[in-house]
């Protein structure tokens, strides 16, 4: 945000009383030097303690009060500056700023530039020190000629203190004291002038000045106002790009040629006026200022760049902002979050990978538009890091509703722009799984079930807050209404709902419960989980990013590491913060090698056996919520690992995906492999290719591959209910 008046940077004319500043200012750096200060020194005093001419009588400011030429060391801290985010291949994906500005070097800046900004600012810059004695002198006469302040004399020193005065103002009465027009304002900034010009050299000053100046247009500093104004650096302005940027200074607001043509007629005479300067100074010729003011405007009105709404990545994007912005370790209130993000100027590298990111967007518009009520979304997560390589959706980012844009993440939690989320479905079923490996089952240990599960009584499965939770009045059924005799192995390739149920009673809520806490799962919408006895069928709403990051914990024998987006960030002074991956062993390995072996088969003998695997080793678990309200997959390699859900954001319960058309093809019903599974199919073939393939590794068949002490008899927490050995059953192809 900007805020100027409307003389806007320059007092050089604002008609605010600069001259007795000015005066002071002479008494500055070089008193030897400035012949004649003494004088204006006294006459500023008299005229300070003087009534208006034909006014109240009213005196402005006391000589005593106010005639203290002493300089006052200026704070000056860094300039509000862009933020730059690369993807994990060095490439540009975005920039966030409060103010779109990009510190450049005097070095950096046309010659002519630098002659422009100096010939209309001040002229003679290099020549005098924190005050101009001519100018000062002739604005000082002519405001007490006026009985006011009518003609201002300030140098590009003092304007610069201006600047940095106003841009560290925090309140609007800072804001507003900054811009006064009074006496005791224009003294003050003379006392830092001075402070300024004894600090620095007049090429840092002027240095510091381009770079501070506003130009209108949202440009903040040369930089940013040649590529917003021309679609040029500094370093390529020509003359008639650089004298309409020095004429845009003085009134920043009033020529802002965004502001229509009026504004742009305006900016096109203070161009001709800064040229008509030049030559009169003898820093160009006539002719060259002819030749110049017959060009046009020139204005391009390049697009501000920043904002995940302009980035290719907008869903990652939105991760990366609010992983900072909900971060303490990258300031202790939001507020000091957003200005290290907004102001701070630092190069943020991530995770993303192009060509995943590039796959996932190819497999995803396959197969849905984004012009359908369903939305699916998708996240790959690298196993072993928890690097996320890519975030995709079927819809763009937006607020355009008419366009069928995504306002929020649709991919990410709500702590990361998100929002609530849809039920996981069977993705859930994993966890169950692998409580029942962690407690000694066997992948061929089973037992028989009904075409239906009701809980035995109330007091069936417990919370993890120990109280009684099981609803004997409520039957789960099979998509097929099958039942049987199943094991680890079967239930998990049909996807066995009452399989499930009877299996979550047998192991436990709580501890099925903690297997997928420990895994990272948690709410999208931030709330607790829901602890109830359907937890295994995938009751709370899930994000693409946590499913993902939980399977890619298998996929890395049990190491979980947590979601990572930031790689990197190199700050403002070129101090370079490098980011680790935060792992933990959640699992046994060999209890992640036995659910490899169980999931792998859904490919073959489950629920994706019409869908196909990718040719490697892979392993994962289809989803589908009640009456096909939600559908996901969620699978793993050893190298990469990714989650895709479908549902419709209007409201999953209410919109379900029975006879809807998605991607222009009917579909009477949508299950876990019928959209997900070969979204994720097509995603991790193209984002897997030239990748050396990973074996998984091998299972502890001592351990897990038989059915062992079990067969025949009760299972962990049995009922009397299981038996018999693993024999090979028909797989049912239910997946709820």
């Amino acid at each position: 945000m900007n805020i100027f008046d409307e003389t806007g940077q320059a007092d050089g004319w604002d008609g605010r009383g600069a001259g007795e500043a000015k005066a002071r200012k002479s008494i500055g750096k070089n008193v030897v030097r400035l012949v004649g200060a003494g004088a204006v020194a006294g006459l500023l005093a008299a005229a300070l303690a003087l009534p208006a001419v034909g006014g109240t009588g009213a005196v402005i400011l006391s000589a005593s009060d106010g005639l203290n030429l002493k300089a006052e060391d200026l704070k000056e801290p860094p300039l509000a500056e862009k933020t730059t985010v690369l993807d994990a291949r060095g490439n540009q994906i975005a920039q966030f700023y409060e103010e779109y500005r990009e510190v450049v070097p005097l070095s950096k800046v046309a010659e002519v530039m630098r002659t422009a900004i100096v010939s209309i600012e001040d002229y003679r810059f290099y020549e005098h020190g924190a005050i101009d004695l001519e100018g000062t002198s002739r604005a000082l006469v002519k405001n007490l000629a006026s009985g006011g302040v009518s003609q201002g004399g300030s140098s590009i020193t003092q304007q610069y203190v201006k600047q940095v005065l106003l841009n560290t103002a925090v309140t609007t009465k800072d804001k507003n004291k900054a811009l006064e027009a009074s006496y005791g304002r224009k003294l003050n900034e003379l006392r830092y002038a001075m402070a300024v010009e004894q600090k620095y050299s007049k090429d840092q000053i002027l240095e510091k000045y381009l770079n501070i100046a506003y130009f209108g247009a949202g440009a903040n500093g040369v930089q940013a106002a040649a590529k917003r104004f021309f679609g040029v650096n500094a370093s390529e302005l020509d003359l008639a790009q650089a004298a309409t940027l020095a004429g845009a200074v003085q009134l920043p607001n009033s020529t802002d040629p965004e502001a229509g043509r009026k504004a742009q007629k305006r900016l096109l005479e203070r161009r001709n006026v800064v040229l008509d300067r030049m030559a009169e100074l003898k820093k160009i010729t006539p002719e060259q200022a002819q030749e110049a003011k017959a060009k046009k405007l020139g204005y391009k009105g390049t697009p501000l760049p920043g904002g995940c709404g302009a980035s290719p990545y907008p869903y990652f994007c939105m991760y990366v902002r609010n992983e900072i912005l909900k971060n303490p370790s990258f300031g202790k209130t939001e507020k000091s979050r957003t200005q290290f993000l907004n102001r701070g100027g630092l190069t943020i590298k991530t995770t993303i990978d192009p060509k995943m990111q590039a796959a996932a967007e190819r497999a995803i518009r396959k197969r849905v538009h984004a012009s359908d009520n369903a939305v699916a979304s998708e996240a790959l997560i690298q196993p072993g890091t928890g690097m996320i390589k890519a975030m995709a959706a079927s819809r763009k980012y937006g607020q355009n509703a008419r366009r069928n844009e995504m306002s929020y993440n649709v991919v990410a939690d709500a702590a990361h722009g998100g929002g609530v989320g849809f039920q996981a479905g069977s993705t859930f079923k994993t966890f169950t799984l692998l409580t029942a490996l962690k407690k000694g089952m066997k992948i061929s240990d089973g037992f028989s079930v009904g075409a239906g599960y009701r809980a035995p009584g109330y007091y069936t499965f417990k919370n993890c807050k120990g109280e009684n939770i099981g609803d004997p009045t409520h039957t789960v059924t099979n998509d097929e209404g099958s039942g049987g005799f199943k094991t680890l192995q079967t239930g998990t390739w049909g996807s066995v709902n009452t399989f499930f149920m009877e299996l979550e009673q047998r192991v436990g809520l709580c501890d099925t419960v903690q297997t997928a806490k420990s895994l990272g799962i948690k709410r999208s919408d931030g709330l607790k989980l829901q602890e109830y006895e359907t937890f295994t069928l995938g009751i709370n709403e899930m994000d693409p990013v946590t499913v993902a990051n939980a399977y890619a914990a298998i996929g890395a024998r049990g190491k979980y590491c947590a979601p990572m987006a930031i790689s990197q960030i190199t700050d403002r002074n070129g101090k370079v913060t490098d980011y680790q991956p935060q792992c933990r062993q959640a699992l046994d390995p060999e209890v992640a090698d036995a659910a490899a072996n169980i999931l792998s088969g859904v490919f073959t003998k489950g629920t994706m056996r019409g869908v196909g695997g990718i040719g490697r080793d892979a392993a994962g678990k289809t989803g589908t919520t009640d009456n096909q309200a939600t559908a996901w997959f969620a699978g793993f390699t050893p190298d990469l690992a990714a989650a895709v859900s479908i549902g419709d954001p209007r409201g999953s319960t209410t919109h379900k995906l029975n006879g809807v058309t998605i991607g222009g093809t009917y579909y009477g019903a949508v299950f876990g492999a019928t959209i997900p599974g070969p979204i994720w199919k097509d995603t991790m073939l193209s984002a897997l290719r030239g990748v050396k393939a990973t074996s998984f590794h091998p299972i502890n068949t001592s351990r897990f591959g038989g059915c062992g002490s079990h067969c025949g008899g009760s299972v962990i927490g049995g009922n009397g209910r299981g038996g018999g050995g693993g024999d090979p059953v028909t797989v049912v192809p239910a997946d709820m």
